[in-house]
């Protein structure tokens, strides 16, 4: 009886450090990451002769909401890259644009109205210049991605 008692102590030991091994691993295992700022990429494909049409644009208007968005402190950094040699349907130009966080996405509308009428004059004026857009480029797609960066 003595030796199956010690038996089965031993096998309950076993099974225990079976169980709780990992998890004691897990709990003592240092995240050596955190979360950083929010990226929204989009890729757009420029319409054939109209590189130059949606490069204006860029660098008036949607450049203008950019350093608006910055003064307020909501965006932290914005680029334009240019794509080498795209294939057919594949974007030739892909904008990216850091935000702070991703409280920056749950602002009520009539903020970003009231941007919108600044840069283009009033809301009909932007969504008949969001139409004309059309025309010069087409959005590929775009996804929005949070920044991980190493603490050590």
């Amino acid at each position: 009886m003595l030796r199956s008692l010690a038996a089965s102590a031993l096998a309950l030991a076993l099974a225990t450090s079976i169980v709780a091994g990992p998890a004691a691993h897990a709990q003592s295992a240092e995240r050596v990451y955190d979360q950083g700022s929010v990226w929204q990429i989009s890729y757009i494909e420029t319409k054939p002769g109209m590189f130059d049409d949606y490069m204006k644009y860029l660098s008036t208007s949607w450049r203008t909401i950019q350093e608006e968005q910055k003064k307020k402190g909501d965006v932290l950094s914005y680029k334009v890259l240019a794509v080498d040699s795209p294939r057919d349907h594949e974007p030739d130009v892909i904008l990216m644009v850091e935000y702070k966080n991703m409280a920056v996405f749950d602002q009520p509308l009539a903020e970003g109205e009231a941007m919108t009428a600044k840069v283009f004059g009033s809301l009909p004026k932007s969504n008949q210049a969001a139409i004309s857009r059309e025309s010069i480029r087409t959005l590929r797609g775009g996804f929005g991605a949070r920044e991980m960066f190493f603490m050590k």
